[in-house]
């Protein structure tokens, strides 16, 4: 199994398990498509895009699950990035973890599957 990783706020979270849907952040609305990060790109997606926030969570989902409306796509430098068409049920994640941020102003991660 392979995992995928999104980062989001609580608030946001707590709106998705209301809904029993979640279909992404703003920048996912807009883009129109939710942004999903590897274990090796996870880092550098929280300190480009979330840098000093501490409301966060670490979500994990399965990649297999999501089918034909995952792809893989370039972002930065050409790295190919898996961006979901669609939404997913939260009840589907394989798990949701906080994203603190350590002394240094970095987010701490909690040991990823790669």
């Amino acid at each position: 199994m392979t995992l995928l990783y999104k980062i989001t706020d609580r608030a946001q979270w707590a709106a998705a398990r209301a809904a029993g849907v979640f279909a992404g952040a703003p920048v996912d609305l807009a883009d129109g498509f939710i942004h999903f990060s590897t274990a090796t790109q996870v880092a550098e997606t929280a300190a480009k895009h979330f840098a000093g926030r501490s409301d966060l969570l670490l979500v994990a989902l399965s990649a297999e699950s999501l089918g034909d409306r995952l792809r893989w796509e370039p972002s930065r430098g050409g790295a190919l990035f898996p961006h979901l068409y669609g939404t997913f049920a939260p009840d589907a994640v394989s798990w949701v973890k906080d994203l603190p941020l350590g002394p240094d102003g970095a987010h701490v991660f909690p040991e990823l599957d790669t």
